[in-house]
């Protein structure tokens, strides 16, 4: 079983910066992708950043303002976000993704709430 932890949610006010981190086992961290999904209540889910090896991709929403990043030898890999707006309020999920020889690999950590608010 996968187990993707996350940690570092909160309360920041509009501005801030938060730092959220995601912990695995070392054969996930190697061979999947990893990245960050939000989702804002009544919105779907979306992607906020992804890293596979040193290629990182952002949603436009994002760009500029947060920075996806891994520790190799802590498998863990971060999503730091700055000049942090209300509209950025979410639970964001930490997602684990492989496709191999026709299968899909894809697990999620319980998510963390970030909340952007005066």
């Amino acid at each position: 079983q996968v187990q993707l932890v996350e940690s570092g949610g909160g309360l920041v006010q509009p501005g801030g910066s938060l730092r959220l981190s995601c912990a695995t086992s070392g054969s996930v961290f190697r061979s999947y992708v990893m990245g960050w999904y939000r989702q804002a209540p009544g919105k779907q889910r979306e992607l906020v950043a992804s890293i596979a090896g040193r290629t990182s991709n952002y949603a436009d929403a994002v760009k500029g303002r947060f920075a996806i990043s891994r520790d190799n030898a802590k498998n863990t890999v971060y999503l730091q976000m700055n000049s942090l707006k209300p509209e950025d309020t979410a639970v964001y999920y930490c997602n684990a993704y492989k496709y191999l020889s026709g299968t899909e690999y894809n697990y999620w950590g319980q998510g963390t709430q970030v909340t952007v608010s005066s």
